[in-house]
């Protein structure tokens, strides 16, 4: 079974120290949710496994299966098969999802191969038809115009046709109503069905997504730090009591 492992992570942008001797590990084919309040590194935690350059990581490591990832590249570290779906989704004007896609997917290919186009639209249909994504976005601009909840199927199509080893959720439920979370909650759950081994990383701030997705475990957060891991009853205590009841 891979696993993605993260031991003893320090983390600073500029010269404010964000994650402080953060560990957690996450295997494969299960959810595992990250739960904490505004600033204490949740999506900090997400961008450095992805790879962003703003964030210096002045201790510890990220190893996929045993391998540290921390001199790799974003597109390294996407092809090993660590995916991220932001908080905010940038909007790509004059590119649109069809050729996106297949522009990523070509990119995994060896050199000199050709992605088969007829195959390549079966799929991106497939996956659009699970996600209930009507196929005239296949000609629009990459999240342009798109609603929240929109987006964030958007943001989940490309889950489902790249297939990665793990999926780093960045609050996914942010500015959603409950019908469309409850579409997305579905699509997350479509894509796991296909591929049982599937790790996930949700972020999340309410335990609404957790009630649809029902993680194996749920973490806290707080000052840069885990300070509680468990089941559902994490996310019960934090509903009625708020993170002060973590607190040291």
């Amino acid at each position: 079974m891979k696993h993605l492992k993260i031991d003893n992570l320090h983390v600073s942008i500029g010269d404010r120290e964000i994650l402080r001797g953060l560990s957690l590990d996450l295997p494969t084919g299960q959810v595992h949710a990250i739960m904490g309040p505004n600033g204490s590194g949740k999506s900090t935690l997400a961008k450095v496994i992805a790879g962003h350059p703003d964030y210096t990581v002045t201790s510890g490591d990220i190893l996929f299966d045993g391998e540290s990832i921390l001199e790799m590249e974003p597109d390294e570290r996407a092809r090993k098969g660590i995916f991220l779906a932001f908080q905010y989704p940038s909007e790509i004007p004059g590119v649109t999802i069809a050729n996106f896609l297949r522009a990523a997917l070509q990119a995994r290919l060896p050199e000199g191969e050709e992605l088969e186009a007829t195959e390549y639209y079966a799929k991106l249909y497939e996956k659009m038809d699970l996600l209930e994504m009507p196929r005239t976005f296949t000609s629009r601009s990459v999240n342009e115009g798109f609603s929240g909840g929109a987006k964030k199927r958007c943001e989940l199509l490309q889950m489902a046709m790249l297939q990665p080893t793990f999926a780093l959720l960045d609050e996914t439920d942010s500015g959603l109503d409950i019908d469309a979370l409850r579409i997305v909650a579905r699509g997350v759950h479509e894509v796991r069905k296909e591929r049982p081994t599937l790790g996930i990383v949700l972020i999340t701030h309410y335990q609404r997504l957790l009630n649809e997705l029902r993680p194996d475990v749920v973490h806290v957060l707080i000052d840069g730090r885990i300070v509680a891991s468990g089941g559902m009853e994490i996310a019960e205590r934090l509903e009625a009591s708020g993170y002060d009841s973590f607190r040291a």
